[in-house]
């Protein structure tokens, strides 16, 4: 059908109001599936986010046989995104590169050959560094993994890093039970938050510490919301009270999450109970971590580190994977797991969002939606 035809048709049936019609999205599917451009969030070269980004229009091409055509809706902006931007994540993309390691689309149409995906489905990167900062895809059905389409849009946009994330960090590294005590730095961090949610679900109590801010308390509440059993902050850890807090538990934490590195990360191994465990998953103070080596020696902390991406690399069709998916896309339907507060920016407005990522003490993620 050419361009003229086209838009003579849909101006008709906008005019009459029959945008929802049958013939109407039928002729828009098949408009998206001839494009030859989409617009995307390129990268050229590392260094300063401000600076390095530009919206430029690529080629889409046809799907060939195996190969499936995605219409991306959302995609937030995480410091692993802003990260890969500046060159410092442990993985430096081929450049040129098209921005964006997480978020979710819509299969337009597939290829002959594709099997296990339909028009209307939900899906999501298989890897990193997949480039969700874009409007169209046209990629191999393996590259892509199936989401339900049944849990709200912000959650599928955001459900590949954070949950998972924390989903594992909870299973993976300490036998929990109803009842345990985990501490976390971080805690109103996306991750820590979906820490927070699960250990709620699992009957596990948390100690969650944040850092002082003008609206501590309207962030302590809404920890609190989530299901934090304690909410204290970075200077309180270092008073007599955070002991008597541990204390009144009798039992001290099996598990510290730390994601904030060099005294934060001290105080949290300070408190571990013996043969306690440490999992470092980020380090935003770009400070190292200081181990005491009375917590080696005489306590037999054991110090581990977590990336999702070398998880997913290790599990890319494992059961074990579906399953958590399963488990997390549950919770998410009977509202047991929220997404953090979001801002929704306009994709046009990629680098205004960005430039908002990179300032202190954001209390919202930004995400980019696609479709305007």
């Amino acid at each position: 059908m050419t361009g003229r035809i086209f838009h003579s048709i849909t101006n008709v049936l906008k005019k009459h109001q029959l945008k929802n019609s049958c013939l109407w999205k039928t002729l828009c599917l098949r408009n998206i599936g001839t494009s030859k451009e989409t617009e995307a969030v390129m990268l050229k070269e590392f260094g300063d986010p401000r600076k390095v980004l530009s919206l430029e229009k690529i080629p889409v091409q046809h799907p060939s046989d195996d190969e499936v055509f995605v219409k991306m809706l959302m995609a937030p902006i995480n410091p692993s995104d802003i990260n890969m931007i500046e060159g410092t994540y442990h993985i430096r993309p081929k450049l040129p590169s098209i921005v964006g390691n997480e978020g979710v689309g819509e299969v337009v149409e597939i290829g002959k050959n594709v099997k296990n995906m339909k028009a209307g489905d939900w899906v999501i990167p298989a890897e990193p560094a997949w480039g969700t900062w874009r409007q169209l895809a046209v990629t191999k059905e393996n590259l892509l993994l199936k989401i339900d389409n049944d849990i709200p849009l912000l959650s599928a946009a955001t459900i590949m890093v954070n949950p998972c994330t924390a989903y594992r960090m909870l299973k993976d590294y300490v036998m929990l039970e109803a009842g345990d005590l985990v501490i976390q730095n971080g805690a109103n961090s996306a991750v820590g938050q979906c820490v927070i949610q699960l250990a709620k679900e699992w009957g596990i109590k948390t100690i969650n510490i944040v850092r002082d801010r003008p609206d501590l308390e309207s962030l302590k509440s809404h920890l609190n919301r989530l299901g934090a059993t304690h909410v204290v902050t970075e200077e309180f850890v270092r008073t007599s009270e955070m002991k008597e807090l541990i204390n009144s538990y009798n039992q001290k934490p099996k598990l510290a999450l730390n994601c904030v590195g060099g005294k934060s990360a001290t105080e949290l191994i300070r408190f571990l109970k013996e043969k306690g465990t440490i999992v470092t998953y980020g380090g935003m103070s770009k400070k190292p971590l200081t181990i005491p080596t009375g917590a080696l020696i005489f306590k037999e902390v054991k110090i581990m580190g977590y990336w999702n991406t070398q998880w997913n690399f290790e599990h890319r069709d494992s059961d074990e994977k579906k399953d958590m998916y399963k488990n997390l896309c549950d919770l998410i339907r009977d509202c047991k797991l929220l997404p953090s507060p979001s801002e929704l920016v306009p994709f046009s407005n990629f680098q205004e969002a960005v430039d908002k990522s990179l300032e202190g003490f954001q209390n919202q993620k930004k995400v980019l939606v696609m479709q305007e």
